[in-house]
């Protein structure tokens, strides 16, 4: 019998918004300093909580969002902070 793998999409296992912003802190943490890890944790979570609710809050295309968040996107911060603000979340700085 041949094993059958489904594919792992973490949005599907965020329920809470202290999920999600552990999530997000998980990743800040873990980023490698490009920004990949943060963008690709904020694409999760907006699925999460619906892209389309995402783009309505942010005043932005459901699209450009997609695009934006995506693996090949480049968001400018400004972006990042409207979807932030859109799922609730705050980003904040400790010391190192």
């Amino acid at each position: 019998m041949a094993e059958q793998f489904i594919r792992f999409d973490v949005a599907q296992y965020l329920k809470t918004p202290e999920e999600m912003a552990a999530y997000l802190d998980a990743c800040f943490e873990e980023d490698a300093g490009d920004g990949v890890l943060i963008r690709c944790a904020l694409n999760d979570i907006a699925r999460a909580k619906g892209m389309t609710q995402i783009a309505r809050d942010t005043g932005l295309g459901r699209e450009s969002l997609y695009k934006a968040l995506g693996s090949t996107g480049n968001p400018e911060f400004a972006t990042i902070m409207k979807v932030m603000k859109a799922l609730g979340l705050k980003l904040h700085a400790t010391a190192a």
